[in-house]
């Protein structure tokens, strides 16, 4: 006779990475209906490891913890890896979106991140840890948010770089 066996069909779970998450902006929003109007709350949250990785998410509710949780749900959907090199980006890089425009440099170790409100959420919780940033146009914390990411995802290290135009790292340095 053959043996039942029970076969633990549980799946592994995948390590959890621990994020943190800060709200950059909490609007209240207003839809005006026959009776008069109805608010509502949208939030802005950015959530990262401090190790390279970030996302931002909206999230729409009528109560605001409810908006938070939702906009966390998002970002959490939405994370991207950051290229750091060396506690920097790798260079220069502008990011646009919509009416927000900001400037990126690599800075010096012991520079620290000189950039202002939901821009240097965003760096902090990326793990940039010295970085200059300039806001050359707007001050809207969701086109600053969407100009950040912007600019991050067109950020490249010297290593993808290198591998796409087929030479070794060694090759890009100038002498």
């Amino acid at each position: 006779m053959a043996e039942n066996k029970k076969r633990d069909t549980r799946k592994e779970e995948a390590p959890v990475v621990e994020l943190e998450e800060k709200v950059v902006a909490i609007n209240r929003v207003a839809k005006v209906v026959k009776g008069g109007r109805r608010f509502s709350f949208s939030a802005l949250i950015v959530v990262g490891d401090k190790n390279g990785r970030v996302g931002y998410g909206l999230g729409k509710a009528k109560e605001v913890p409810d908006a938070i949780r939702k906009a966390s749900q998002v970002a959490t959907k939405n994370l991207m890896a950051v290229p750091i090199d060396n506690g920097t980006i790798p260079h220069n890089i502008l990011g646009e979106f919509d009416a927000g425009k900001i400037l990126f440099k690599p800075a010096a170790e012991g520079t620290g991140i000189k950039a202002a409100g939901a821009c240097r959420t965003i760096l902090e919780l990326a793990g940039v840890k010295n970085v200059l940033t300039k806001s050359l146009r707007g001050n809207n914390p969701h086109n600053i948010v969407k100009a950040t990411f912007n600019a991050l995802t067109n950020l490249r290290s010297a290593a993808q770089i290198a591998s796409a135009r087929g030479v070794d790292v060694k090759g890009l340095r100038l002498k």
